[in-house]
């Protein structure tokens, strides 16, 4: 039998109250507090909590405060990710980030998902789906990742936009619902 956590992990209707994933919200919640609470002297402090609260961390990663995630540990991340001001990142789902991406002020990374149906929503059951975003990806401000997606490499996404299908490599893409308005050379 599969523990919620696997359920979850896996993309299958889950138990968000089941106790062991409760109690790694609220740690990662505590996490989240401290970092959010550093001045910005404190770099070794932020350096510290964020491999703890995000141990798949590559090297050179910079969240500014305020950061919000669920877990933490499902989130990888490559070397030189930059998070702005105010991201959130609902991690229910693995969300994998390569090298040297830049995230916008406000950015919000959605794996999880309620389902659709008001009789399944009404079980309280969730679900969540993974995302993938490669290397040297740019997202604009305000722009919002939802479940399920991948941002090919070298692309970036417009400020504001919502992106509900996959990007390809190195391209611009922007709107609601984002759509691809020109290859990026180079």
């Amino acid at each position: 039998m599969k523990t919620e956590k696997d359920k979850m992990l896996s993309g299958y209707l889950y138990n968000p109250h089941d106790p062991q994933l409760s109690d790694e919200r609220r740690h990662a919640r505590l996490l989240v507090k401290k970092l959010n609470d550093t001045r910005a002297d404190q770099i070794s402090e932020r350096a510290c909590l964020v491999k703890e609260l995000i141990p798949a961390a590559g090297e050179g990663v910079w969240i500014e405060p305020p950061f919000y995630c669920d877990y933490g540990s499902n989130i990888t991340l490559g070397d030189k990710v930059f998070f702005n001001f105010n991201c959130v990142v609902l991690d229910v789902a693995p969300i994998r980030i390569g090298s040297r991406v830049l995230f916008g002020p406000a950015v919000q990374v959605y794996a999880a998902i309620h389902p659709l149906r008001a009789g399944d929503r009404m079980t309280g059951l969730e679900l969540g789906r993974d995302i993938q975003i490669d290397d040297d990806v740019w997202i604009g401000g305000a722009a919002i990742i939802c479940p399920g997606v991948r941002i090919g490499a070298r692309s970036v996404v417009g400020a504001g936009s919502v992106v509900t299908k996959d990007i390809p490599e190195g391209v611009f893409a922007a709107g609601n619902p984002c759509r691809i308005l020109r290859e990026i050379e180079g």
